[in-house]
């Protein structure tokens, strides 16, 4: 996830964890029983083999433009190759070239880079489409450490992988969904949320046709906000545009993981500015019903310890598969979500 603020380059090597000084808002949700079961096809082990080589020495961090960065561009390129979801219409290739013009920083010079996108085409309402995001980049090499980004947003990425995989394991059944997908992996995030801003600043498939964004940036661990709460999760910006967003996000989870879903982050009043932090917002801004989902900054944050052998998988786990069933809603919906 980006920082809050324009920071000098030695305050990126140092700032760790937020701390929210505001109530948090909690729902708790009675489990009822689910009519689908697709989302327990989602694999823990499944995730865990993604985000051991997203992880891995030899992707240095994942830098945007940065041989590592595009080493995994390659991983994510060749995954859905194997998996055989190919690439949007009226396109060739898993990648959306970047220039580096396009990503002006004052605090640094960043490289050419690129999106990584799949694309699902739906069975009955094929010109609609939902996106799925996540930024792959992280922030590299800094004095020497590799700042490996398990969390942020290794845990992501694996996510969405991982929901792709379940897509194609149903279509492949004839389950097909009624609805496009876009499995799309966003560049350049931690540094200005650029990837997410060069995509619907570009998009191959018009924003008039995407129905909504589900975005996911760290959801492999536990933040101080819930140092004993179980299973919960950050929901941003769910409401702000689409009450049916919101509320398709709440059954989706009744019908399957029956997380705790916080709010606190989605206060208008957040000190922190969440919603403003993720390449959600820039859906958002273009009148695109998005949902966040985020576990919370912790003391890795930002940090070479952001490491694999740090995440909670089977909190990851769920999460996914509640991510999956609000996916798998949305794209089966008798209509796309109604703007406030």
């Amino acid at each position: 996830m980006k920082k809050y603020s324009i920071l000098s380059f030695v305050s990126l090597l140092s700032l760790g964890l937020f701390q929210c000084q505001s109530p948090q808002t909690v729902v708790q949700n009675t489990p009822i029983e689910a009519k689908e079961a697709y989302f327990t096809r989602i694999s823990s082990d499944s995730i865990q083999k993604s985000l051991l080589i997203l992880t891995a020495d030899s992707l240095e961090g994942r830098r945007t433009g940065e041989p590592g960065q595009r080493k995994a561009a390659a991983y994510l390129a060749n995954y859905y190759t194997q998996l055989g979801i190919g690439t949007p219409p009226h396109t060739t290739s898993y990648f959306q070239p970047i220039p580096a013009s396009f990503m002006t920083n004052w605090q640094m010079k960043l490289k050419d880079s690129e999106n990584v996108w799949a694309y699902m085409e739906g069975s009955e309402k094929p010109e609609e489409v939902l996106v799925l995001s996540a930024h792959y980049d992280h922030m590299g090499i800094l004095l020497n450490k590799i700042y490996y980004g398990a969390d942020d947003n290794g845990s992501g990425t694996s996510a969405v992988m991982e929901i792709a995989r379940v897509f194609q394991s149903l279509a492949k059944e004839g389950i097909r969904p009624k609805r496009s997908i876009l499995f799309l992996h966003l560049t350049g995030e931690e540094f200005g949320l650029f990837g997410s801003k060069f995509y619907t600043e570009n998009p191959p498939i018009p924003l008039s046709q995407t129905i909504a964004n589900l975005n996911i940036d760290m959801i492999g661990r536990r933040s101080a906000e819930h140092p004993t709460t179980g299973d919960y999760i950050f929901l941003v910006g769910s409401d702000k545009l689409s009450q049916d967003l919101h509320d398709t996000a709440e059954k989706a989870n009744q019908e399957s993981v029956n997380l705790v879903l916080d709010y606190t982050f989605n206060d208008d009043k957040d000190p922190q500015r969440i919603y403003y932090r993720s390449d959600h917002y820039n859906f958002a801004k273009n009148n695109i019903p998005a949902i966040f989902f985020y576990n919370g900054t912790h003391d890795d944050y930002h940090l070479p310890s952001d490491t694999f052998d740090k995440i909670d998988f089977p909190i990851l786990t769920k999460r996914t598969q509640f991510i999956f069933e609000t996916a798998w809603k949305l794209a089966n919906g008798a209509n796309r979500p109604k703007l406030n």
